[in-house]
């Protein structure tokens, strides 16, 4: 299975009092699975941006975080732009039926709400996607769906620039300091 040309990750609703770390793995989650960068809606939170551009920098790639004022007008232009949007959602149809109708030609916004989503995110949505039924979080989510849209590709990604490279071992933490 080929992935989209481009993953790109809408965090709605972050809360910088509140959901710092859920949203910064929200980027990492995404960066490792395969995203090229992550819009977040909300507090606008500058050490946000900061914490994941560090990882970038030492661990490698072309990751970004944008944050957007409208989130409502970042879906619409990305639909605009012929893009296709998939909502990720407990309300939605079931992930195993849904995920290979997502076109692979087509670039890929995935939304993920912090706080109760909105519903002209449902009914904008190419795709409202049930990754589970249940209450979880949008970490996991996240991680799930993008195993499956990629194909477990991300496994083989590699990551650019990078300075530290972790080593695969069975025992033990080896971290590789790559030249630059």
């Amino acid at each position: 299975m080929m992935p989209p040309r481009s993953i790109v990750v809408l965090r709605l609703g972050h809360r910088a009092f509140r959901d710092k770390r859920i949203t910064t793995h929200v980027c990492l989650t995404a960066r490792a699975f395969g995203a090229s960068g992550v819009y977040i809606s909300g507090t606008r939170d500058p050490s946000l941006r900061s914490s994941v551009e560090k990882i970038v920098r030492v661990w490698g790639g072309g990751f970004w975080v944008e944050f957007v004022k409208s989130p409502l007008k970042a879906v619409h232009d990305w639909k605009a732009s012929g893009g296709c949007v998939a909502h990720l959602t407990m309300y939605g149809l079931p992930l195993g039926e849904t995920v290979l109708r997502i076109p692979k030609e087509k670039d890929l916004l995935v939304v993920v709400g912090g706080e109760k989503v909105p519903p002209e995110y449902f009914s904008l949505s190419d795709f409202n996607i049930a990754v589970g039924s249940q209450p979880h979080s949008e970490v996991a989510a996240i991680a799930v769906f993008l195993d499956r849209v990629t194909g477990g590709r991300w496994e083989n990604l590699k990551f650019e620039n990078a300075k530290l490279r972790i080593v695969a071992s069975e025992r033990g933490k080896v971290v590789e300091e790559l030249d630059k």
